[in-house]
């Protein structure tokens, strides 16, 4: 099984659009009240699709790239506001913090090997 996509609610689509764009992905469908986006690695994609009432998302959109510092450096240079700058966590990963202009969460990380193999990881019973 491989996971393909996630979708997120948005309240302005251009601006959600132009915010994705910003952070490296493809516009692949473009219509008014839904867009699908390619990661610029590997082959998942991100929807949004647009919403007409308030929402409050609690899910948190993940990206990985090896050099999280310059992505971000590069990334506030073009007008993104952190809420977190990367910072290394408690297990073992560095991750700065970032929100949609809809308010949805995202993560940028750095974990290398920690990623699917931390010192903790649980080890496969039969």
């Amino acid at each position: 099984m491989n996971l393909n996509q996630i979708t997120l609610p948005v309240k302005d689509m251009d601006k959600a659009v132009e915010f994705y764009l910003c952070l490296g992905l493809t516009l692949i469908v473009d219509t008014p009240h839904y867009a699908r986006l390619s990661s610029p690695e590997g082959n998942s994609t991100l929807s949004l699709s647009l919403v007409d009432h308030e929402f409050e998302n609690h899910s948190v959109i993940y990206f990985e790239h090896e050099s999280l510092e310059a992505l971000c450096q590069n990334l506030a240079d073009k007008g993104i506001i952190f809420e977190q700058q990367p910072t290394e966590q408690r297990y073992l990963w560095k991750e700065a913090i970032i929100r949609d202009p809809s308010g949805n969460k995202i993560k940028l990380y750095w974990a290398g090997e920690n990623r699917l193999n931390p010192p903790w990881k649980v080890e496969k019973h039969v």
